[in-house]
């Protein structure tokens, strides 16, 4: 029988009622402490955005540096902010379409966990977050398990049964960043193993 595909939005905002957003920071903190690490290294006092930022974990962490000055969370499903406001009443959460939203105030890093590949066109937001998010001279760092070149990832929309999920290789992810104007653009693999390629980091200044 087939599966009928569900939208990103929806799978996650089930997630959250099944406990298993709890596993995205198991999951993801090795490449997140690297890509954290990587982006506030030497940059003094900053503020910062998480686009997609779940149940908030990457904010709270964050919020926690003694140079951070601001942190924001934003996120389409609704069962996340939930959460996330419910777990952290100090920072900020946002509830809204990332194609669309637009900060109060621009910021000097926005970091982006596993989310740009749920979009029909990634580099729309990527040239939002360019354009309205960042300040000048400011840092976008992605992070992306589900690329061409990490050949066990590729069953994944069938696996988890997601309508939207974008398979492009790493040089598409930089061309990106290219066309959209970023400079100083970067990559790496973050916790390669045994069939397993690590997460690409992409990451640019404006």
């Amino acid at each position: 029988m087939l599966q009928l595909k569900k939208e990103p939005i929806e799978v996650f905002e089930t997630w959250v009622l099944l406990g298993k957003d709890s596993g995205m920071e198991k999951n993801h903190s090795e490449a997140v402490e690297n890509m954290i690490s990587f982006a506030t290294d030497k940059c003094g006092k900053f503020s910062f955005i998480d686009a997609g930022c779940g149940n908030g974990w990457v904010v709270r962490n964050v919020s926690k540096m003694s140079n951070c000055i601001t942190a924001v969370g934003i996120d389409g499903a609704e069962n996340m902010i939930l959460k996330a406001k419910d777990e952290d009443p100090l920072n900020h959460y946002f509830c809204d379409n990332l194609m669309n939203w637009t900060p109060n105030e621009k910021v000097d890093i926005v970091h982006s966990m596993e989310v740009l590949y749920y979009l029909q066109n990634p580099q729309k937001l990527i040239e939002n977050i360019y354009k309205n998010w960042l300040k000048e001279n400011a840092r976008l760092i992605i992070g992306i398990d589900f690329y061409f070149e990490n050949t066990v990832s590729h069953s994944w929309p069938e696996d988890c049964g997601i309508s939207i999920m974008q398979l492009f290789p790493e040089s598409t992810w930089k061309k990106f960043f290219i066309e959209i104007g970023f400079r100083n653009i970067e990559s790496w693999r973050v916790g390669a193993k045994k069939d397993w390629t690590g997460t690409l980091v992409v990451t640019g200044i404006k």
